[in-house]
């Protein structure tokens, strides 16, 4: 069952600030209690815009591991590739060493890059923090509805054939290894959520109730997004 605290701000602004500051507290709370701090990155707008804000974080980059969630198979530099998003907006900017940042390689596509991607994590742990979006149709990562994903075995990381957005290949993360976290954060913007967040909070069966970590997931959401409860007329 998935636990879930809804976070509702005025806009889109408010929702970056508190993200911001949600990721800089987990991070350093994980490089005081741990020594290191292992981030999966999401793709999307929002994310976007929050890691340009964190360019200026008071933290030890040098501590960061980073991941991704998903992967669109195109070559790496690739304008569409989340990894190129993730370096142009944050990742060229801070002094990650290079050797701690796991670019999923799905050029090599998906089954390879799945299996390569699944090797990369075989060895590593419960995840500190794991940021997702949330499509119009309820997707995360690359978990598309009624995909076969869900009848796949619970590999770290698995090929996604067919997705309805282009390109149609791709690799994502498991649901199991998302869920595999200290901390989950879903980003969910805009007016074209609302029934998608309405279906999530009625316990729909979708794509991203499938994350579920032992805690709570957290759910920033504009007001945009939020869902609009009608008066019922009286008598």
């Amino acid at each position: 069952m998935q636990r879930i605290d809804w976070k509702v701000f005025d806009n889109t602004t408010t929702l970056r600030q508190a993200a911001c500051k949600t990721v800089l507290h987990s991070a350093n709370q994980a490089i005081a209690e741990r020594g290191r701090f292992l981030i999966v990155l999401a793709g999307g707008t929002t994310p976007r815009d929050v890691y340009r804000h964190l360019r200026h974080a008071d933290t030890d980059w040098s501590k960061w591991h980073v991941y991704y969630g998903d992967e669109r198979c195109l070559p790496p530099e690739h304008a569409e590739r989340n990894s190129r998003m993730a370096e142009e907006s944050l990742l060229r900017q801070v002094a990650i060493p290079s050797s701690q940042i796991h670019t999923i390689p799905a050029e090599f596509g998906p089954e390879q890059g799945a299996l390569d991607y699944s090797q990369t994590l075989a060895e590593v742990g419960l995840f500190d923090l794991v940021l997702l979006g949330m499509g119009e149709d309820a997707h995360t990562a690359s978990l598309f509805p009624g995909k076969l994903w869900e009848s796949q075995p619970a590999a770290p990381a698995i090929p996604i054939h067919g997705a309805p957005k282009p390109p149609p290949e791709r690799v994502s993360l498991s649901a199991s290894r998302l869920s595999q976290a200290r901390q989950v954060i879903f980003f969910v913007t805009g007016a074209s959520k609302r029934h998608a967040v309405q279906f999530w909070r009625d316990g729909a069966d979708m794509p991203v109730a499938a994350i579920r970590p032992a805690g709570e997931v957290e759910v920033l959401m504009d007001a945009a997004a939020e869902p609009v409860v009608e008066a019922i007329p009286a008598g």
